[in-house]
C-alpha cells in the first residue's frame, strides 16, 4: 500500500508543534550543558521556522476568514516568543537565565498551540471551515519550510525579526 504525505497545512503545522513540545521534554531532562545548548538551538531553528511559515503563507490566506483576534495575536504571540528566541540564541547554558528563557518559551509556545489547535473554535477549526485550501497551502508550506531548513544547515537563520513589536 503506498504511503501518502499529508500536506494539510493544519496537520503539517500540528506536527510542527509535536516535535516542539518533544524537544523542550528533552531540554528538561538534559543535564550536561552541551547536550542543553543543541537542544537549544534545535528548538530556536524549529520555532524560527515555524513561525516565519505561518507568517509568509497560513496566516495571510486566512486573513478575513478567521477571527480577527486570532488573527492578530498570533503575530504577537510569535513576537514574543521571537525575543525570547533571540536571547536564547545570544545566550550560553551557563547564563544564569538560560534555562529560565527556554522555560517561559515553552509556557509561550504552549499557550500559542492552544489557540491554533485546542481551545473551542480553534484556529485550525476555522481554518478547515474557511474554505481555504489546505492542501495548496501545505505545498507552500512544505517548499518554504525545505529551503529555510537549507538556510539554516548552511549557516544558520538570522536573528528573528518581529512583526509587531
Amino acid at each position: 500500500m503506498p504511503t501518502t504525505i499529508d500536506i494539510d497545512a493544519t496537520h503539517i503545522l500540528a506536527a510542527d508543534h509535536r516535535k516542539v513540545e518533544g524537544l523542550f521534554e528533552d531540554f528538561e531532562r538534559a543535564s550536561s550543558a552541551s547536550r542543553k545548548a543543541s537542544l537549544a538551538r534545535e528548538i530556536c531553528t524549529e520555532l524560527k521556522i515555524h513561525a516565519q511559515v505561518e507568517e509568509e503563507i497560513f496566516y495571510p490566506a486566512l486573513r478575513g476568514k478567521i477571527e480577527d483576534d486570532l488573527y492578530y495575536e498570533a503575530f504577537v504571540e510569535h513576537d514574543g516568543a521571537k525575543t525570547l528566541i533571540n536571547a536564547i540564541e545570544a545566550s550560553t547554558p551557563d547564563d544564569e537565565f538560560f534555562d529560565a528563557r527556554i522555560t517561559v518559551l515553552k509556557e509561550e509556545i504552549a499557550h500559542h498551540v492552544r489557540e491554533e489547535e485546542k481551545r473551542h473554535d480553534n484556529m485550525f477549526q476555522q481554518a478547515r471551515a474557511s474554505g481555504a485550501d489546505l492542501e495548496a497551502l501545505g505545498e507552500r508550506i512544505l517548499a518554504r519550510k525545505e529551503e529555510l531548513m537549507a538556510m539554516a544547515k548552511d549557516g544558520g537563520l538570522p536573528p528573528a525579526q518581529t512583526v509587531t513589536m
